[in-house]
């Protein structure tokens, strides 16, 4: 255990950078859910926009997430270049999907028209997608070329919000189910998997690097420039600082380390925190028009969650920088999330409504597919 002095380093400006985006991002996914939502209710199609998931699909995540973990640990190498591949796809369509609403509310401003330019998949493709794609490609290819931990981040936080928006919790109950789930899987891969594998998988697997297929197409097709080019990449599936930005140094064994949290510590107290923001949402418009009835900011539930998501983060640094060692961040983190929102809604007589959700929206083609 390291002496207690040591917990300055939280104020370097690596952590400082890396709590501060944690929070940003976990609230923007929360936010960009609830707007998605708002756009399913205006377009009427809840069918294939997003995915709720029941009590099974909760159960199979963490199962699904340790075969990935063990895949990844043992067969990484091999299959890199069509992870990279895969990753940068997921992560243009990502990234246009979050940049999508700012291009059209521009656009909407100006008075520009948005014609049709093609159909796509039985959908109309318009001028402004065809931008969307193009600069989402272009970014996408700069990370590729350069590996710049900034694009890097900037592609993690895309894929973060759009699995959040597209990736649904009916209520708390099954929330609960998935978070408690979650939590045993984190301690266990960071904890006990060296007694079983003989390494710790979780940090084995956080920490490599994928060749990039960039680079090992212009080296055996001898292009110029293959020296701009680098040869190995950090995988935007966490975020990552350097531990000496802005002249800094948090603990780590070199200056050019990386301060990391992985996508799955934002991605999943941000499910937790759309769950409770769309229901702030409903709550809100079903009271909006008695007056008697303050229902203020500060007593909304994504506060409650978000103070605890940024006390549980800054929890689990603290941890670290302590026992110098990796830790599991749901330990801390589902715990902060979780137990706040469940006592507050107890406490307001609202755990109910909470823990069944809303009912089920049924549209029209739910009703044929019915019949």
């Amino acid at each position: 255990m390291e002496p207690l002095w040591k917990l300055a380093y939280l104020l370097e400006p690596a952590s400082l950078a890396l709590i501060f985006t944690a929070v940003l991002v976990v609230f923007a996914s929360a936010q960009r859910a609830l707007n998605y939502e708002k756009e399913m209710e205006r377009n009427r199609d809840f069918s294939e926009s997003s995915i709720t998931l029941d009590s099974s699909q909760a159960l199979m995540i963490p199962i699904a997430s340790s075969c990935s973990l063990l895949l990844m640990f043992y067969l990484f190498a091999s299959m890199s270049h069509l992870v990279t591949a895969f990753t940068a796809v997921a992560s243009a369509s990502s990234l246009a999907f979050c940049l999508s609403p700012y291009v059209f509310y521009i656009n909407s401003k100006l008075g520009s028209v948005d014609p049709m330019v093609t159909r796509c998949c039985c959908r109309p493709f318009t001028r402004m997608q065809g931008i969307l794609v193009l600069v989402s490609s272009a970014l996408v290819i700069a990370w590729l070329v350069s590996g710049h931990w900034i694009l890097n981040n900037l592609l993690g936080i895309s894929i973060c919000i759009a699995f959040v928006s597209h990736v649904r919790l009916p209520n708390i109950k099954i929330c609960s189910l998935l978070l408690v789930c979650l939590f045993v899987y984190d301690i266990f891969w960071v904890f006990f998997s060296e007694r079983f594998f003989g390494a710790n998988v979780m940090v084995s697997v956080a920490t490599q690097q994928a060749s990039n297929p960039v680079h090992t197409v212009a080296n055996t097709l001898n292009l110029p420039g293959l020296q701009s080019i680098t040869k190995k990449l950090e995988l935007p599936v966490k975020l990552v600082f350097p531990r000496n930005l802005l002249g800094g140094m948090v603990p780590g064994n070199t200056a050019i380390e990386f301060m990391m949290l992985g996508l799955g510590d934002m991605a999943i107290p941000g499910m937790l925190l759309a769950l409770v923001l769309c229901f702030d949402h409903r709550k809100s418009r079903d009271i909006g028009n008695v007056i008697d009835v303050p229902f203020v900011k500060g007593r909304k539930y994504i506060w409650y969650a978000l103070s605890g998501y940024a006390a549980g983060l800054i929890s689990a640094l603290a941890a670290g920088v302590l026992t110098q060692s990796p830790q599991p961040a749901l330990l801390y983190l589902v715990p902060s999330t979780l137990g706040p929102v469940i006592f507050t809604s107890w406490v307001r007589s609202e755990l109910n409504e909470l823990w069944d959700g809303p009912r089920p929206i049924v549209n029209d083609k739910t009703r044929l597919m019915e019949v």
